[in-house]
């Protein structure tokens, strides 16, 4: 998928963070700060790291600046409630950040944490994937607390099967 035009990107990106966003009242409360094993990411650790990676190296990189990532510990939000709002809060940044970008911008190259010249547009792509990346992490968390999430585009693989032909 090539990017050329920011406002159809942000409509596009728009869904994909609802469906993010979506599995984030199915999280426990009492759990915000579970992970599976010592050193690992927590389920707010994740919901934190794609807030501040959003924001301040995906759109920091996208307006030709360095990373300003510093980490995704409960400094930054404590609590479900407040977890969430940060990430809504530092979407809404990301979002007026990227929504100001020329078209022209896109094709230009900005350079990433790694040292690595990538066009703007596929840097965006990039950002998107890696916000894919997460939720699925979120969805195998939740899976192995025991919560029950729900299936992403509307049906499980088992109604899917039901309603194929064979």
């Amino acid at each position: 998928m090539e990017i050329t035009d920011v406002d159809s990107f942000l409509r596009y990106y728009e869904k994909v963070k609802q469906r993010t966003q979506r599995l984030f009242d199915y999280i426990p409360p009492g759990k915000i700060e579970w992970t599976f094993q010592q050193g690992k990411f927590t389920i707010g650790d994740i919901i934190r790291h794609l807030a501040n990676t959003e924001r301040y190296m995906f759109a920091e990189n996208a307006q030709f600046r360095e990373s300003r990532y510093a980490g995704c510990g409960t400094e930054y939000a404590n609590g479900l409630e407040n977890v969430v709002k940060y990430y809504d809060q530092k979407y809404q940044e990301s979002k007026s950040i990227f929504s100001q970008l020329p078209a022209t911008d896109l094709v230009k190259k900005c350079k990433t944490p790694g040292g690595i010249e990538i066009s703007v547009w596929k840097w965006l792509r990039a950002m998107v994937e890696h916000e894919i990346h997460h939720r699925g992490q979120l969805y195998m968390y939740l899976a192995m607390i025991g919560v029950k999430t729900p299936p992403i585009y509307g049906l499980t693989s088992e109604e899917v099967i039901k309603n194929s032909i064979r």
